[in-house]
């Protein structure tokens, strides 16, 4: 399925620079303080009903391969999608650090509990010999990040790891999960930034603004 999101013009009120940099470590600072103050149950409350929320979109629906995250420290918990996509015959594939390339490689789960290790950074990823699944084959992607905005910006975790991959998933949709107090009025970024298609809470879908220019 088509992805509708891109670049951008860009804005000329973003902050640039070193100030564009520390406006990125702040908000990162603050969202992932209040994502680690959420309690307990309400962060597993949430993570149900994001699931669900996924579970209906149309693209969801339509996507035979989906390239879906591993939870890390306090992000809604993503090991029920995967039960869900797997129990609906979908392919699903999960990524692995390769430190050499600073890249990520995509394989297959089959039995997540079997499939699964501790990996880079101290998230889960599938054991070196599971299969590959080549990236051009994704049909639908679920994008990590910190904090996102309506427009689809998203403010990762500073590694670039999925700033290098999403180029190479061609149209896959990009879909955002993530809790509410994520979701901020604007996510400081740069005109190269990669946005998403659709964030989704535990209290609402959001489908960006289907901008495109010249460098889609």
């Amino acid at each position: 399925m088509p992805s509708p999101t891109a670049f951008v013009a860009p804005d000329p009120d973003a902050p640039r620079g070193s100030a564009l940099h520390e406006a990125k470590v702040a908000a990162r600072r603050d969202v992932t303080a209040a994502r680690d103050a959420m309690p307990a149950d309400a962060r597993a409350a949430a993570a149900a009903a994001i699931t669900a929320r996924i579970v209906a979109l149309p693209m969801y629906a339509a996507a035979r391969t989906v390239l879906l995250t591993l939870p890390f420290r306090s992000e809604w918990d993503t090991l029920p999608l995967i039960g869900i996509a797997l129990a609906e015959g979908k392919k699903v594939a999960a990524p692995r650090v390769n430190r050499a390339t600073r890249m990520l490689e995509l394989h297959a789960l089959v039995d997540p509990p079997r499939d699964l290790v501790p990996g880079a950074f101290g998230i889960p990823e599938p054991v070196p010999g599971a299969e590959r699944v080549a990236p051009e084959g994704v049909d639908l992607v679920l994008v990590p990040g910190v904090a996102f905005d309506r427009a689809g910006r998203r403010l990762g975790y500073g590694g670039g790891y999925y700033d290098r991959l999403l180029p190479l998933l061609g149209r896959a949709s990009r879909v955002a999960g993530a809790f509410d107090v994520q979701l901020v009025e604007r996510v400081p970024s740069a005109p190269h930034d990669l946005r998403v298609d659709v964030i989704v809470t535990e209290s609402q879908t959001l489908f960006a603004d289907p901008v495109r220019t010249a460098r889609e």
